[in-house]
């Protein structure tokens, strides 16, 4: 009697976690025990070649099509005693056990537990709730705008799941310094790095990190105290500060009503005009400002109000002299209703 509880014991303790190696064998088990017990049975139909395959899996799973079945008492005993009760086990454990590890991955996904394979991405890293949405939404809508379109991810600290599953990745880590934890958001791999945090100390920690790991990236951090801006500059002068505006805005608009307005109109995606950039292709030819003003309004509808020589936002030239000329590689920016993604660079210096 201890024996059998022992053996007892062991088929519950593997039969319970249903690992795969343990329907495989149970799954090898039944159907050779099948096998021999309908040769025993002299059911040689049952057991030909490719038909004992076939007729076991239809029978187990219980779809039984009717074209194949024991024709002898014996073979008609072990199929309702048998095949039929041990395959419907078998079954369900395969499909509970697929069923399980797919609900574990996409819980995974959702709580950002599994690491991603992505490329050339936006990685959004921080969390301000609505504020991270609203960013969310935006580079949505500028995304379907582009003739690429990258994939957008949120690193977290916060205690979330996936605010859009399905549609953004979504990564949780512990610490935005940790190797192992940013290697899960392909942080190596991103083209474009969003870093905004409720504490300027994290992001400045972040983006010095950030820098470190990948410093071709294009890489934006956001502060609300300006002071920090000069210091993270100094120590990574490519990185793209944006400081908090609002005060400025009230201030300008006090003096120059519909000046917010104006501002919001231009930053929106979905209100009116917007401003875009792009960078001048390395095969065209020179351009100078007053063609570019002319053709770029005439051709596209498009109003040019600046210039990033050698892409260099922190020498950015607005509202350029007219005997300016802008060379490949410069990266122009304009206002229009939709970013243009088709242009003939040689048109815009036409007379």
């Amino acid at each position: 009697m201890s024996q059998w509880i022992q053996l007892r014991k062991i088929m519950l303790q593997y039969f319970a976690e249903s690992r795969w190696y343990t329907i495989l064998g149970a799954t090898a088990f039944y159907g050779v025990s099948s096998y021999w017990l309908l040769y025993a049975a002299n059911e040689n139909a049952l057991i030909a070649q490719a038909d004992f395959i076939y007729w076991l899996a239809v029978t187990a799973s219980t779809v039984g099509y009717g074209d194949l079945s024991p024709t002898t008492s014996a073979g008609k005993l072990i199929v309702a005693f048998y095949v039929i009760p041990l395959g419907l086990s078998i079954f369900a454990m395969v499909i509970g056990r697929i069923a399980a590890w797919v609900s574990e991955q996409w819980k995974k996904g959702v709580m950002g537990m599994t690491s991603l394979n992505v490329s050339k991405h936006i990685l959004v890293i921080g969390w301000n709730e609505q504020r991270t949405m609203l960013l969310l939404n935006l580079l949505l809508q500028e995304r379907e705008a582009m003739t690429e379109r990258p994939d957008i991810v949120l690193c977290v600290k916060a205690d979330i799941t996936n605010p859009m599953p399905g549609i953004i990745e979504f990564v949780k880590v512990d610490s935005f310094n940790k190797d192992d934890d940013m290697d899960r958001a392909c942080i190596d791999a991103a083209q474009t790095i969003l870093i905004d945090n409720p504490q300027d100390d994290v992001t400045m920690t972040t983006a010095l990190y950030c820098s470190k790991r990948n410093p071709q990236a294009h890489q934006v951090a956001y502060f609300n105290d300006d002071s920090l801006v000069g210091l993270l500059q100094e120590h990574c002068p490519k990185v793209e500060c944006t400081p908090s505006v609002a005060v400025e805005m009230l201030a300008k608009a006090a003096f120059d009503p519909g000046s917010s307005m104006l501002h919001h109109d231009l930053l929106s995606i979905g209100e009116g005009q917007a401003q875009f950039s792009v960078k001048i292709p390395n095969d065209s030819p020179s351009i100078s400002v007053a063609k570019l003003f002319m053709n770029l309004k005439r051709r596209h509808d498009a109003i040019f109000i600046g210039y990033a020589p050698h892409g260099q936002v922190k020498d950015m030239v607005v509202n350029p002299p007219l005997d300016s000329t802008l060379a490949p590689g410069d990266t122009l920016f304009y206002i229009a209703d939709r970013r243009i993604n088709a242009i003939n660079w040689p048109s815009l210096d036409a007379e």
